[in-house]
């Protein structure tokens, strides 16, 4: 090949900068939000696409501008473009449904994370309005939380619409909770379960301890495993907000059951025996993609 030919083969090299615009964000919105704000630090053009609605309106959810007009404070908040929506749903939960729910999105996959509060969740009354006190909590994001003050059957039930959450995405389900500072009763046993269903199919079902204390199991071993062992019992982790949370199951939303609006994920945590239990502190149930 002479040098004129040479020339002329380079000359008809395109490079990806000079592809247009709207072609890269096409390619870009096929990424993750993580994926795209790398791209935008490869050239200027690359920054002017992954700036772009174009890219970002994939990231965001359906229902984003839903979920901004039912927050709390009657007002959406002023949004320049949908990367700032965006931003806006990541950086942090949005109070919905009368402060009573929150939404955000996982920053690095545009996924939707809901959290039910305590108010929308159903609590045990065997005792009437003597079982639960609503109280604030200076860690919460809810105006109030629950705290045990006496029951013997408890079982927490919750529910939320399969379409709430993001399709084709696996999820976890966490109970978020403390306990009183004055102490607590009947949480260190491992006779406690908990479960999650989608559509009325069990998705997962898990034996828990919400407080493990060998020493206080040991002392009601008639309500432990016949062996006193607790293998397979899920503990709980401590987040960086100081609340305590337990993964209650795991399930995955398919495209199908997100178009019905009628399909309920449940999720339930449940003492299996029956004896005096107070102090637990409920602030909400969280769903999180894995």
């Amino acid at each position: 090949m002479d040098t004129a030919s040479t020339a002329t083969a380079e000359e008809e090299v395109t490079r990806l900068e000079d592809l247009p615009e709207s072609c890269l964000a096409h390619v870009l919105a096929l990424t993750s939000p993580r994926d795209a704000c790398r791209c935008a630090a490869v050239s200027p053009s690359f920054r002017e696409a992954a700036e772009s609605d174009a890219v970002w309106d994939r990231f965001l959810p359906p229902d984003y501008r839903a979920v901004l007009l039912r927050c709390c404070s009657g007002r959406p908040p002023p949004l320049s473009s949908k990367k700032d929506a965006y931003l806006r749903l990541s950086d942090g939960a949005v109070l919905v449904d009368g402060g009573d729910t929150a939404v955000w999105l996982a920053r690095g996959s545009g996924a939707k994370c809901v959290a039910l509060s305590a108010r929308k969740l159903s609590l045990p009354w065997d005792d009437g309005e003597f079982s639960w006190r609503w109280t604030p909590h200076p860690r919460s994001r809810f105006a109030e939380v629950a705290q045990l003050v006496h029951c013997t059957g408890l079982d927490i039930y919750g529910r939320l619409p399969a379409a709430a959450l993001t399709p084709a995405t696996d999820y976890a389900a966490y109970l978020v909770f403390d306990v009183a500072d004055e102490g607590h009763r009947g949480l260190s046993f491992p006779d406690q379960e908990t479960t999650v269903a989608v559509g009325g199919r069990a998705a997962s079902r898990h034996a828990v301890c919400l407080r493990p204390d060998d020493d206080e199991a040991r002392k009601f071993r008639g309500v432990a495993r016949a062996d006193g062992g607790d293998d397979g019992v899920r503990r709980p982790a401590l987040r960086d907000d100081r609340w305590s949370e337990i993964e209650m199951g795991r399930l995955r939303i398919d495209d199908a059951m997100a178009v019905k609006e009628e399909e309920e994920v449940m999720v339930s945590f449940e003492v299996l025996e029956w004896y005096p239990k107070r102090g637990l502190i409920v602030e909400a149930v969280e769903f999180r993609p894995v």
